[in-house]
């Protein structure tokens, strides 16, 4: 399993709020936050170091204060971490763990499309986390060197050898009889976006230290490092403490 942070967004945004929220708002105020930003982020959003690109020392102290001060409001007022958005990319997640986290959905605001097992085929692939844990029967027998029949007659009927069982003759091909045979174990891709308010709820329910599966875990992990490397600000300490 992989995860790919593609871009943390509206972090602009996220800044400006606040100085509405506390009316010192100006127009000359919020180009000077794009132009200051333009220079401290990456188009993807990770703050760059002083001589990294553009960024001066000056940027960067700027950057890193309107940052810190976010965080020290954004835990309770909520809203101003709306504001910023992330697209991640999970690769190869198994099946069930993957139905995991599709129950975050709707803090997703349902920006989460996945590896259909309609449209897609699969053989007798799984996870990384559950290789060398587990055995479909047809690789067990496999490996003990018994054959499985290519066709069997039950009641009457034929059935065709797939994968994991057996299914219907002349209904082999049939892609939505076919994946009713597909182990949770088969590896899942999906992509999504999160504002950062509703990571920090995902995160509380998904994390190291709590009761998820195991691979879940680690998904939830690998992305939370990963944004940290982006802001580092925005780390395990915030996840936690952000009120939703």
């Amino acid at each position: 399993m992989q995860v790919y942070l593609h871009s943390i967004a509206g972090i602009e945004d996220a800044i400006l709020s606040m100085f509405i929220s506390k009316r010192s708002w100006s127009r000359a105020l919020e180009e000077h936050v794009f132009s200051v930003c333009s220079r401290a982020l990456t188009r993807q959003g990770r703050l760059l170091r002083p001589g990294e690109g553009a960024c001066t020392e000056e940027d960067y102290k700027e950057v890193t204060d309107w940052l810190e001060r976010l965080c020290k409001w954004g835990w309770r007022h909520i809203t101003l971490m709306r504001f910023i958005d992330m697209a991640i990319t999970v690769e190869g997640l198994h099946r069930a763990g993957q139905d995991d986290w599709d129950s975050h959905a709707r803090r997703f605001n349902n920006r989460i499309i996945r590896s259909s097992t309609r449209l897609s085929r699969f053989d007798y692939e799984m996870s990384s986390w559950y290789q060398d844990k587990i055995l479909p029967t047809d690789l067990a027998l496999k490996a003990l060197g018994m054959e499985m029949p290519q066709e069997i007659n039950v009641d009457g009927k034929t059935y065709v050898r797939a994968v994991n069982g057996y299914i219907l003759k002349g209904m082999e091909e049939q892609k939505d009889v076919r994946r009713g045979l597909y182990m949770l174990s088969i590896p899942s891709t999906f992509l999504f976006k999160v504002d950062l308010t509703e990571w920090c709820h995902v995160y509380k329910e998904r994390y190291a230290g709590g009761t998820a599966n195991p691979e879940v875990k680690q998904c939830c992990e690998a992305i939370a490092d990963q944004i940290e490397s982006f802001i580092p600000m925005f780390n395990r300490d915030l996840f936690l403490k952000v009120q939703n």
